[in-house]
């Protein structure tokens, strides 16, 4: 490892055109730096902003930007490395990889000097790391997380409920950029409309940094058995199977929903609790 980043340093220095100094390591564990010698000339020497982010979450498909902001930079060379495979992306302003989603940008009013990934792969997750070249080097580094939109619908795979109750399914939408622009429904393979003329059907929906969507199935007959599935617009389809029980007790009832009458007042409750436990989610996954 030392000798692939020590070649990695010359090789940095050679496309700054400076003269290599001799071989040094860069420090190792991530969010490390490293130390420059003491005395006048270290209160000039380039520095890193502590307050950057050191973990950066993207969404797959979608823009990256991994942040460097380097004070008294001089006419050092600011560079940033793949550490997966040690492979030098961006030197200054120019790159250094045939895969051109990756570009440094710069502007001269700021000290940030920033990674673009464009089109964000999972397989671009892993630490980046940005490098000055000091004597010895100086280095920043940089987690990069890549998540996909994901959906699932809560107490899965299989839920009981009794016939005549409500059934209650609650589907979460996390991971994405924005709300999804529609969620449908089904049931089995059809959709579900809820002007049907079964009648009792009903979706409550909270957008926000994550998406709840309540699917409400009153006065649950055997019929209404079988796969539900949450299909949002941004992300996978969940499902879950749902058992409608005529008296039978097996341990895994559903919480809530069994035994509930079809009444007005349990479907306005509901819905109470619905919109709470979707505030309940978002701060949780706030904070």
């Amino acid at each position: 490892m030392r000798a692939r980043l020590a070649a990695a340093h010359l090789a940095l220095l050679a496309l700054a055109h400076l003269p290599p100094p001799g071989v040094c390591d860069v420090a190792g564990g991530a969010g490390s730096v490293n130390a420059l010698p003491s005395g006048a000339g270290a209160r000039l020497a380039p520095s890193f902003d502590a307050a950057t982010p050191r973990n950066v979450t993207a969404l797959v498909g979608k823009s990256a930007y991994l942040s460097c902001r380097v004070r008294n930079l001089g006419n050092r060379t600011v560079s940033w490395i793949r550490h997966r495979d040690l492979h030098i992306l961006t030197v200054g302003g120019y790159t250094y990889t045939s895969d051109q989603r990756f570009q440094a940008t710069h502007s001269a009013q700021t000290d940030d000097w920033t990674l673009h990934i464009k089109w964000a792969q999972q397989r671009d997750a892993g630490v980046y790391e940005c490098q000055v070249s000091t004597q010895p080097v100086r280095s920043f580094f940089v987690t990069l997380h890549v998540v996909v939109p994901s959906a699932r619908i809560l107490g899965g795979p299989d839920l009981h409920v009794d016939m005549g109750s409500t059934i209650n399914l609650t589907c979460l939408i996390q991971f994405s950029p924005e709300p999804p622009a529609y969620i449908f429904w089904y049931h089995e393979d059809e959709v579900i409309s809820y002007d049907s003329s079964r009648g009792g059907v009903s979706v409550v929906t909270e957008k926000g940094a994550a998406t709840t969507s309540y699917l409400l199935v009153q006065d649950a007959a055997p019929a209404d058995s079988g796969r539900y599935s949450c299909s949002p617009s941004n992300a996978e389809v969940a499902s879950v199977r749902v058992h409608v029980l005529n008296g039978e007790r097996p341990a895994a009832m559903q919480t809530g929903s069994a035994g509930l009458s079809n009444s007005g007042g349990v479907i306005v409750a509901l819905l109470a609790a619905a919109a709470l436990h979707a505030r309940l989610l978002r701060a949780q996954l706030a904070s």
